[in-house]
């Protein structure tokens, strides 16, 4: 009795395979496929479908995380061009930032010491010019006009 229902589980079971065998190929795009010499040459050789069904499902996880990572490390990579970008960037304005402000100070101490000359020599020769004339007249030119008139009145 065990052996008749084990037969007609394996009967069973063997529809149901058929079964969905039936549905698999009936499927427009399998039918396609089962058409080309791809298709007829697995049809044939059903250990080698099997190795390629096998492959091909076993492949996808590593592919798939593969491609995963590329696509992670390309994105990351990109990140971090832009933040290195910004961060050069950063640097570069910080010490044009720096060089500017030099400037700045050299410029207005430059100036500041050309100022200072300028109005040195500027109220030197004012002072002294004042000395050397009165009212406008030279006083060399006086003297020497006073020593002249003086020497012909005597």
């Amino acid at each position: 009795m065990q052996e008749s229902s084990r037969v007609t589980e394996y009967q069973q079971l063997w529809e149901k395979w058929t079964t969905q065998f039936n549905c698999i190929y009936d499927d427009p795009k399998v039918a396609h496929l089962m058409k080309t010499r791809i298709g007829q040459y697995l049809s044939g050789h059903p250990f080698l479908a099997l190795t390629v069904l096998l492959f091909s499902i076993m492949a996808a996880l590593p592919v798939g995380l593969f491609l995963t990572f590329a696509l992670v490390t390309i994105v990351v990579t990109a990140v971090a061009f832009v933040f290195f970008e910004v961060f050069l960037l950063f640097v570069g304005g910080l010490c044009l930032l720096c060089v500017l402000s030099g400037l700045v100070f050299f410029s207005v101490l430059v100036s500041s010491i050309f100022n200072v000359s300028y109005i040195t020599i500027s109220n030197t020769l004012n002072y002294y010019n004042t000395r050397l004339t009165k009212g406008g007249k030279v006083c060399g030119k006086e003297k020497g006009r006073e020593s002249s008139t003086a020497k012909e009145t005597e």
